[in-house]
């Protein structure tokens, strides 16, 4: 630790801050009746870690912190050893003990701000043990292996894949396809994690918002079905055009995230359906939605899965590949034929094909926005479609306007800014 701005206050600072770390670890400790360390413990020790980077840094002894790690870890180790507790292994506060003396050292080498975070992260993980158990016992298995696969394709798969364009006019490229499939699985996922873990304790709103996240149309099919079988179609309703209405949203999170030069163009389109359709759906439903029902989470999959991320990468090649020979066959007319029938089943395929194609200039704005536009259109179509044959007459008519709303504001937008 050197270069120090003031010689003399520096090395108090760190041990106020090693001090101030082990206090707050070992205050949830304290409260553990079963745990061999708690506040006095974690605080030394935390500040026994400062106390050995200073001795070692001294000494020009690399050796010294580290010896000093393995006797704390040996100490709280025998301490469990000698009077083992019924009901509590130790494992959590050996480790908690050990990182409370690695994040003192941190406090020694400058390293006060990221010590003071970890801990902070260390203790609410340790205070929010039941809250964590009862998460997980949401999900089952074959979530955790999803979850576990879509890691190892997106962490270790994705950075060996070539960087370069195949197949016919070089649109197959597959880093940046798998990129895109880890970009639509991992914001699919996030929104599939948000609704199992609210599950319907923030009712309609959160489940309409976070099935769109995950699929609108697997949410637009679970929750016709639930009307059709005598559910509350306001309900019902509610949750379906919020679903549809996230789709927006995502896409704003898609583009910005892969082609940001688009969003001045994109934004009004996606934020004028967005505001037209919530403002139809809250005058049409004004005073309908205080209804006290229980109603389903969206029946959706894990998005994550294997088979559902290589699904998504097939689609969007196929895709790739319809949009690259349909535009140099009959120019922006091929593009806006894939955008309608692609965008019958997934709006994301085309949504990411057209800003890739902005993005390496073989499209201008206007044409991207307009397909998009085009699919979303198709896409809403195709749900209506669904609204009417399984959820019937009373549910679609409580869904068409502000789903007709949201159609014609996005196309007054994209006519509007010349698309």
């Amino acid at each position: 630790m050197t270069d120090w701005p003031d010689a003399d206050a520096q090395p108090l600072l760190a041990f106020v801050a090693s001090l101030a770390i082990g206090l707050l670890i070992g205050v949830e400790r304290e409260r553990n009746p079963a745990a061999k360390a708690g506040l006095r413990t974690f605080a030394l020790t935390a500040v026994f870690g400062t106390l050995a980077a200073m001795l070692g840094e001294y000494s020009d002894g690399a050796w010294v912190p580290a010896v000093g790690l393995a006797l704390t870890g040996l100490t709280i180790i025998a301490a469990y050893h000698r009077t083992p507790p019924e009901d509590d292994p130790g494992t959590t506060t050996v480790v908690a003990l050990l990182l409370a003396y690695a994040l003192g050292a941190l406090c020694w080498y400058g390293e006060r701000t990221l010590a003071a975070t970890i801990a902070v992260g260390a203790a609410a993980l340790l205070y929010f043990k039941a809250e964590l158990r009862g998460i997980l016992e949401r999900f089952d298995r074959r979530d955790l292996l999803a979850v576990i696969q879509f890691a190892t394709l997106s962490v270790v798969i994705l950075p060996v894949l070539p960087d370069e364009g195949y197949g016919p006019y070089g649109a197959l490229n597959p880093f940046r396809i798998w990129l895109m499939v880890v970009l639509i699985s991992g914001l699919s996922l996030a929104g599939y994690i948000a609704l199992k873990i609210v599950g319907v304790r923030y009712g309609l709103l959160l489940a309409g918002l976070l099935g769109g996240l995950v699929s609108s149309t697997a949410t637009t099919l679970a929750y016709s079905r639930h009307a059709r079988a005598g559910g509350t179609t306001g309900i019902a309703a509610g949750v379906i055009v919020l679903a549809n209405l996230a789709v927006l949203v995502r896409l704003a999170v898609v583009a910005a995230a892969t082609a940001p030069a688009i969003l001045p163009r994109l934004v009004p389109v996606l934020g004028s359906a967005l505001l037209a359709g919530l403002a139809v759906a809250l005058v049409s439903w004004r005073g309908r939605l205080a209804e006290e029902a229980a109603f389903p989470l969206p029946a959706v999959s894990n998005p994550a899965e294997l088979r559902a991320s290589l699904g998504f990468g097939v689609l969007f090649a196929v895709v790739l590949l319809a949009v690259a020979w349909l535009s140099d066959v009959a120019g922006h007319r091929g593009l806006y034929a894939v955008a309608l029938v692609s965008g019958l089943t997934d709006v994301d395929a085309l949504t990411l094909s057209s800003l890739q194609l902005f993005t390496s200039g073989k499209l201008g704005a206007r044409e991207a926005v307009a397909a998009i536009a085009l699919a979303l259109l198709a896409n809403t179509v195709f749900k209506l479609g669904l609204v009417i044959t399984v959820g019937g007459r009373p549910l679609a008519r409580r869904v068409i306007l502000p789903a007709l709303a949201s159609v014609v504001a996005g196309a007054v937008a994209v006519f509007a800014i010349g698309g």
